[in-house]
């Protein structure tokens, strides 16, 4: 019995760890659907122009911007999960080592500075950030890139989505603000299931909402981090306000998006190779907690 609960227990931690990345990757096709939907058949255009040459150009446009978006979002996270940034193959013994290093007693040896265990990956990760659960990935090191890229990318689909959603908004509230406008906005669930609205409604007020919401988290994730690569800082390391590797704007932004960091987050095909090894870092501020 003990057997079965411990096996029952490993497979819904091992589903519940893939989780986020299912309903994230469920909501971002989602969206994407919706939007093509409004672009192909709800386009924002007279009834005159539905035939013409504009119409044409004014979807393909429109299409090829919102899955060169899909296409950067997808394949950054891809290479986000793919990249480790653990210290797996990494020699770390040595004499390089110096000021920062410390013990993991949980991995057994010694790890350089910037490096933490993270608990949930149970490894040690170089330059570590944080562990990224809608990826269910450490930020660390190596993948930093793809995962700022991502965010770029899905902040921008997301103010697009957002922005084409807008027509939605506008058909739910033009009889006026009412309590079943506001109920289909705020609880399209309890709409749906109550039979007030039929079911391509209650779809198209849930995407709508969950573009909103989105872009409001995403922006949050991003601009963030955003401040974070502009200072040299890890999230660990502003947690206690220490500056100790920036190195300058562009500095920061070398060291960290690579050679290419200028042209990179275009593609993440784009060759972009990082100047350090994760381990050494140029120490140019204090080291000491100030809080």
């Amino acid at each position: 019995m003990t057997s079965f609960a411990s096996n029952m227990f490993c497979r819904f931690e091992r589903v519940s760890h893939h989780l986020p990345v299912f309903l994230n990757t469920f909501l971002v096709f989602s969206i994407t659907g919706e939007v093509s939907y409004l672009v192909l058949v709800e386009a924002p255009l007279e009834a005159d122009q539905k035939k013409t040459e504009w119409s044409t150009w004014w979807k393909t446009v429109h299409l090829l911007a919102q899955y060169f978006m899909l296409g950067n979002i997808c394949w950054n996270a891809v290479l986000f999960v793919r990249t480790s940034a653990s210290i797996k193959g990494v020699f770390l013994e040595g004499d390089g080592m110096g000021q920062g290093w410390k013990y993991c007693y949980t991995c057994e040896t010694h790890t350089p500075p910037r490096c933490s265990h993270c608990y949930d990956c149970k490894v040690c990760v170089l330059r570590r950030d944080h562990h990224c659960v809608f990826f269910g990935q450490c930020v660390g090191f190596r993948n930093y890139r793809y995962f700022v890229s991502c965010l770029l990318f899905m902040w921008s689909g997301l103010l697009y989505a957002t922005l084409m959603n807008a027509e939605v908004f506008i058909v739910i509230l033009k009889e006026g603000v009412t309590m079943h406008s506001i109920l289909l906005l705020l609880l399209p669930w309890i709409m749906l299931v109550s039979g007030q609205v039929s079911a391509r409604a209650f779809a198209f007020a849930f995407i709508a909402d969950t573009c909103v919401v989105g872009f409001l988290l995403v922006s949050a994730f991003f601009f963030f981090h955003l401040f974070l690569l502009f200072r040299g800082q890890t999230t660990r390391e502003w947690y206690s306000t220490r500056r100790p590797y920036s190195l300058g704007l562009l500095g920061n932004l070398h060291h960290t998006l690579g050679l290419r960091w200028y042209v990179c987050w275009l593609c993440p095909l784009i060759p972009s190779p990082l100047p350090g090894d994760g381990m050494n870092f140029l120490v140019t501020g204090s080291l000491e907690r100030t809080r």
